[in-house]
Formats: C-alpha cells, structure tokens, sequence
C-alpha cells in the first residue's frame, strides 16, 4: 500500500532521492545551483510519493514565509459582511491574490485592521510577529496611514500601497480612477448628455478626487459645465440617497448621473423612480465596482469595473519580485472598463 498522501514529509523526499534536507528545499522553492540532473531526481521522489510542500519546508531555505498578507479595514469590511449588500471587494482580492500567490508557491491570508491610532500600531506588529510576511498589500484607507507605511518601512518589509498616488516608501498601485470616470463620462457624452451629475466618495479617499478630476476633465473638454453637479456621499446607500436628491432637485437637473459606487447608484435609481423619472428616458446612470448585484436591477447598471482582482495580483507579482529587483518607479495603474448595460440611453430631447 502506498504512503498516505498527508503524512509524506521532506524528509521522506530527502531519503528517497539520497540527497540532503537542503537540497529538497532548494529545488521545492526553484533556487538556483541546483543541477538539472539533481533537480529531476528530487522532483522525480516528489512526484513518486506525492509530496506536497509546506510552508514550514519551503522556510528551511532562508527567511521567507512564502506568505503575502494583505491589510482591510475591520469596520467597513466587518459593516460590509454584515450588510450582505452583495459588494465584492474582499472577494475579488482574494480572488487576484490567491491565484497569483498558488502560482508562485505562497499563500496569501488577509487581516483586519483597525484605522485608530492607539490600535493600529499594535495590532499590525502582532501580525507581522506571527506571520513573518514577505510582502504586505495595504489597501484605502490604511494604505494612507503613515503610522502603517512608516512600520512597514521600518522594518524593512516590501509593501504595495493600493488605491493611492501619494510618494512615500513602499510602491503605490491604483486602479486608474481618473481614466475610469473620463471612460463614464466620455460614455454619457456620447450619448448627447450635457448635464451629468458627479456624485463622488468621501475627501478621506484619495481615488474621490481622482474620479472627481476625471469627470470634469471629460467635461471640461467637451466644454459642458460642471457647477453645482458634484456631491459627496460616503459609498454607502443613505449617503447616495442624500447626494441624488441634491442633484435632481436642482432648477436645471442633470439628465444623467455617475455614483461612485455601486450602492450610491441603487440609491440613485430609487431617488428617481420615486420623482416619476424613468431609467434611461429620463435619466441615465453609470455606476462604480460593477459587483453582481447591478447585473439584476431594473434596468442592470452600466457599470465601470474595477480591477480588483487584477490590481491585487499585479501588487502579489512585484512584492514576490522584490527579493530580486525593486518595483518600476511612479504609480502603477491597472485601469478598469466600461460595462455598458441598460441604464444608460441616449439624452432626452429637451
């Protein structure tokens, strides 16, 4: 009877080829100076007895863990479970990042941190004690909060910074804000819109002026106005329901809407259909995130998709690089794309 999968160890690998405990680890984690003759014999044992690494024998090679951690707000995310208003961001970087991390032989586990001062300190250096990262992905807002970059820095653990164009140690990664709210606002102008409203996320995040200079640079270059068609919400659905109202009880409402996200734009959708406007005729409606939920309203949200999953295993590939070579220099964007579905139409004639 063979060996049980589960029970196989590296040191059964080592005595099965005839080789050292070193010379395993050496080939599980593809190190150079491994002869080709001496590599196909381990991996010939591995195959042979059906070994699956672990994260304990690829550490006998040196310091590395072979463990990306990526850092998430405990109050939004926690508030976001809850809700189970079907937003993804969690998903979709686990998604990015777990696949890209299984391809290179690491794991990726996520923590939840809490943005106040007197307990970020404490609760980043516990996890960094007991996991030993090799990177760290930060995302908004902790990817901001120098308390945070200033420990990682410190201690010399590469890090990626995501939704962020500020300097600062660590590289900075965004899903290209600006050029996504120009791809929706390009998108409403086509369609003969003139007055298209902005209703953009808290000063906090840095992305909401992003999006904010986005939108107005496409209208500024069709030479449309922008006064008084900008509004602030937090991302969430009370806050979107505030904003749109402002909006459309403007003397001269705009005749279409870009919400920066996707639970504003619901709040959106409900604002108008409780004033009697039917979307698109009346209105039209370009959402942010495209999680699932735009797919199944009345009528489905167009949408611009963020690159979350794409972003997140970009920020995996350059921290696993960043034994050998140091990331490109500037912000890196992975920039999103238009999903145009049916709320969006041509613009009412006047």
């Amino acid at each position: 009877m063979g060996r049980r999968r589960q029970s196989v160890t590296i040191k059964h690998v080592a005595a099965d080829a005839g080789v050292s405990l070193q010379t395993v680890s050496r080939v599980i984690n593809n190190e150079p100076n491994v002869r080709p003759a001496m590599k196909e014999r381990v991996q010939a044992s591995i195959d042979k007895l059906g070994y699956v690494p672990s994260i304990a024998a690829q550490r006998m090679s040196g310091s590395r863990s072979y463990i990306i951690l990526a850092l998430n707000d405990r109050d939004l995310t926690i508030a976001d479970w809850k809700a189970r208003e079907g937003r993804d961001w969690v998903d979709q970087m686990l998604l990015g990042g777990m696949e890209t991390c299984a391809a290179h032989g690491y794991r990726m586990l996520i923590e939840l941190v809490d943005t106040h001062n007197d307990h970020v300190e404490r609760e980043l250096g516990a996890a960094i004690a007991a996991l030993q990262p090799d990177g760290v992905i930060l995302t908004p807002p902790h990817s901001e909060n120098s308390l945070i970059t200033g420990l990682l820095a410190d201690r010399g653990i590469p890090f990626a910074r995501i939704g962020t164009t500020q300097p600062g140690p660590g590289f900075a990664i965004t899903m290209g804000d600006t050029h996504n709210a120009r791809l929706a606002t390009d998108h409403l102008i086509e369609l003969g819109h003139e007055r298209i409203g902005f209703i953009a996320g808290p000063a906090d995040f840095s992305l909401s002026d992003r999006r904010i200079h986005g939108w107005k640079a496409g209208m500024d270059d069709a030479e449309l106005p922008t006064e008084g068609l900008c509004e602030r919400g937090d991302f969430g659905f009370e806050s979107g329901t505030h904003a749109a109202k402002k909006l459309l009880e403007l003397d001269n409402p705009p005749t279409a809407i870009i919400a920066s996200s996707d639970q504003m734009t619901l709040a959106t959708l409900e604002v108008a259909r409780k004033r009697g406007l039917d979307v698109p005729k009346d209105l039209s409606l370009v959402s942010f995130d495209n999680s699932p939920i735009v797919r199944f309203t009345q009528p489905p949200l167009t949408a611009v998709d963020q690159p979350i999953a794409a972003t997140t295993s970009r920020a995996v590939e350059l921290l696993i690089e960043a034994r050998r070579k140091a990331p490109p220099e500037g912000v890196i964007s992975v920039f999103g794309e238009l999903v145009v579905r049916g709320s969006t139409a041509r613009a009412p004639r006047a």
